[in-house]
């Protein structure tokens, strides 16, 4: 058992010892379905607090050929729902090199990305020439010398990486180094024979230049489209009612607490019909924060865990940026509405934005923001996430927008009994306001919103 070659079942070992273990090994039966074929390139982007490297650890369990895992996974949700007329739930049980890495343990802020892939190529190639010392191998080319490895062993990789964003978080701004990260990446796992599976998990969806993907061999299972991993994304309804029976906690205050994340399920071929007819929503799957849940019915207490792995500073540098009309949004956002945005020009980075859509479609991937894709909506999903809302906008700069908001509710609420004296003091006082101040474009964007 190496660091990075076949690290073994210890990790995952340890998750299902936990006193609160959710069955997610239904995943691997779908990357079953893919390894060895042209979509062996799985992606999976999702927020912090979701489950990622606990997903991870699992697939490194599964296919390690060192692990000796049967026991682990016989008498799980993988072995119990897998459907025998596809294939056996382990076929591919233990049978592969397995590589898994973390990618904050090699990109940091003080060191050059050149170095840091230099150190992560000598590193995995040493453990190589460990189980296989009789092939030589030429250090400065990893990927040569990794198709050097597989040519004397004829063993398949199952390749895992943890973080794989880590370089768009921690070294925001060197655009030389994601490109050449990007890059290594590329010449190592592209169209390689050596590749059985590549599975890479992360905070944000593959870098974009301009409007293609950088590593754009891999499908990805985003919070916008998660596809046939949406249940996989976070605890589902059911996992989160028999947690609730379990820990006699109330399921309606879970539920608006951290519930409100809705993605969508790939639609069944017999079911497709009706979906083109409007009469079928079953591929939707609401999804809840799966470590606040776990904090909630191990303590007993409901209340705002997001502070544990996030901080407000966070949310709050990200919404008072000065996009046209991002502001009056997060007010709408706030008092309950929501808000239809274009995610397509959003560039899957952490600095690149040219508009408003840029920064909400962001927050998606973070997890402050719910999306519907039927209308390409976003929302507030939850009462946590909106906590945090509330902590990040008590600066004065805000007090303006949500006074403009409440003013528009009340010209609303006057116009629909029509009150046309209120209505036209109402009016009057945006006007005054609006002469006043350089503020009336605010105010009405705000109206015509509400």
């Amino acid at each position: 058992m190496g660091m990075y070659l076949n690290p073994g079942k210890q990790r995952f070992q340890i998750a299902i010892n936990s006193e609160i273990y959710v069955d997610k090994t239904g995943l691997i039966n779908h990357l079953n379905s893919v390894i060895n074929t042209n979509q062996r390139y799985v992606s999976v982007s999702r927020p912090r607090r979701f489950g990622k490297t606990m997903a991870a650890d699992m697939i490194c369990a599964y296919y390690d050929r060192t692990a000796d895992s049967r026991e682990i996974f016989e008498n799980r949700k993988i072995a119990t729902n897998s459907d025998e007329c596809v294939s056996p739930w382990d076929i591919n049980l233990n049978k592969y090199d397995t590589i898994r890495l973390v990618m904050t343990d090699f990109i940091k802020t003080d060191v050059d990305v050149k170095e840091s892939l230099k150190r992560l190529s000598r590193r995995i190639l040493d453990e190589l020439h460990q189980e296989y010392p009789s092939v030589t191998y030429e250090e400065d080319d990893f990927s040569f010398s990794f198709e050097k490895f597989y040519a004397e062993s004829k063993r398949q990789y199952v390749i895992i990486i943890d973080e794989w964003d880590a370089i768009f978080r921690i070294r925001l701004d060197d655009k030389v180094g994601q490109k050449q990260y990007l890059d290594f990446l590329r010449d190592w796992l592209k169209d390689k024979e050596f590749v059985a599976l590549a599975y890479m998990t992360g905070i944000l969806p593959i870098k974009k230049y301009g409007e293609h993907s950088a590593l754009n061999m891999f499908d990805e299972y985003s919070m916008t489209q998660p596809m046939q991993l949406a249940e996989y994304t976070g605890f589902t309804k059911s996992e989160v009612e028999k947690l609730c029976e379990v820990y006699n906690m109330d399921y309606s205050e879970i539920e608006s607490w951290y519930d409100g994340y809705k993605v969508s399920d790939n639609v069944p071929v017999s079911k497709r019909q009706l979906y083109r007819e409007g009469k079928y929503e079953g591929h939707i799957i609401d999804i809840y924060s799966p470590l606040s849940v776990v904090n909630a019915v191990s303590s007993g207490l409901i209340k705002n865990y997001w502070n544990k792995t996030e901080s407000y500073e966070a949310l709050a540098e990200y919404i008072r940026r000065d996009y046209d009309g991002l502001k009056e949004d997060v007010t709408l956002l706030m008092n309950g509405g929501s808000v239809k945005i274009n995610t397509s020009s959003y560039q899957n980075d952490m600095t690149t934005f040219n508009s408003k859509d840029d920064i909400l479609s962001l927050l998606i991937h973070l997890g402050y923001l719910g999306f519907d894709d039927n209308t390409n909506e976003v929302y507030i999903p939850n009462e946590e996430v909106m906590d945090v809302f509330k902590v990040s906008t008590q600066n004065k700069e805000w007090v303006g927008y949500f006074k403009a908001f409440e003013k528009s509710e009340e010209l609303l609420k006057y116009t629909w009994v029509c009150d046309e004296n209120k209505v036209a003091d109402l009016l009057e006082e945006f006007h005054n306001k609006a002469s006043n101040k350089p503020d009336f474009k605010r105010h009405s964007c705000i109206i015509e919103k509400a």
